[in-house]
């Protein structure tokens, strides 16, 4: 809110960065360890929902009080407000779930993994499979956010049309968590991983094709249903795959990897659109996609 150089502004975002890691995985792995095996996926769809629609509500505020009051300091009065009400929220009810973390290790059957970073990583068949997926979702993701504005701009689409077609995928995407999370419990998660990224595929290759805004908008609804069955389902199956006293760890651990997702797809489709075209590198993560899907098709378990 006062930085006086773009230096300040670096050193904001490693805290906030920070806060990322520690706040939402904290967030993550003590709802998992609450609700028990048999809601992990409606826990999940709750949680993503509600962070990732807030982000967007919050966008739409920020710009609003921006557009108003100018970009400092008024904008970010909602910040502060938010990290008053989450420490204070934490402090006075939130409670250690280590005593379920204890008794839910009591009845686990699951063994201990022998290397917790190299098994979620890739060794292990389901952990592995989860992992890649978590990593190309995001890959893509980072992908839609840089590129999608410009391909529309570049289609003729006006503001007035790119601003709604932007905004139906992350809509899409977050209300369809809601649904999706405790469809993951129900469901076979390792089909509703297949058909998620096996949908995002096809929306992704479908983008350098259309040419409507009706045409768009179904494939942006394609895109974010195919987001929002994957998303939740991936914490729900790091969960089933490990043990409870290793559960934080995996999940971090898948965290990590996913999240790096968002760096490759901008490194990746920025070089790719900057050598060649845009359409190339859509076509690019489209087809790392649907691979993707057919690893988890091939390698992943039932459990």
């Amino acid at each position: 809110m006062f930085a006086p150089s773009w230096g300040w502004v670096l050193a904001a975002n490693v805290l906030l960065g920070i806060n990322q890691g520690l706040a939402w995985s904290s967030t993550v792995v003590m709802k998992i360890d609450l609700v028990g095996e048999k809601q992990r996926g409606l826990a999940m769809g709750f949680n993503e929902s509600a962070g990732y629609l807030a982000v967007g509500v919050v966008a739409f505020l920020t710009g609003w009080l921006a557009s108003e009051y100018g970009l400092r300091p008024v904008p970010f009065y909602l910040g502060i407000g938010f990290v008053v009400a989450g420490f204070f929220s934490t402090l006075l009810f939130v409670k250690d779930t280590a005593g379920h973390v204890q008794a839910e290790t009591k009845s686990s059957t699951r063994p201990l993994l022998p290397n917790i970073f190299r098994e979620t990583t890739f060794k292990h068949p389901n952990l592995g499979s989860i992992t890649q997926a978590g990593l190309i979702n995001n890959l893509n993701d980072g992908m839609i956010w840089g590129i999608f504005p410009l391909l529309l701009a570049s289609k003729g689409f006006s503001i007035q049309e790119i601003a709604p077609l932007v905004a139906i995928y992350p809509a899409v995407w977050g209300l369809g968590q809601l649904f999706t999370g405790a469809a993951a419990d129900k469901l076979p998660k390792k089909q509703i991983l297949f058909w998620g990224m096996l949908g995002q595929a096809i929306a992704i290759a479908g983008f350098p094709l259309a040419t409507t805004f009706a045409s768009m908008t179904l494939l942006s609804v394609v895109l974010g249903l195919g987001t929002a069955a994957v998303y939740p389902t991936f914490l729900a199956a790091i969960a089933d795959n490990t043990h409870p006293q290793q559960r934080a760890s995996s999940i971090g651990i898948f965290r990590l990897w996913r999240d790096l997702g968002y760096v490759f797809g901008a490194v990746l489709t920025g070089i790719l659109a900057d050598a060649i075209s845009m359409e190339v590198a859509i076509y690019s993560v489209a087809g790392l996609t649907l691979f993707s899907s057919i690893f988890i098709k091939l390698r992943m378990k039932p459990n």
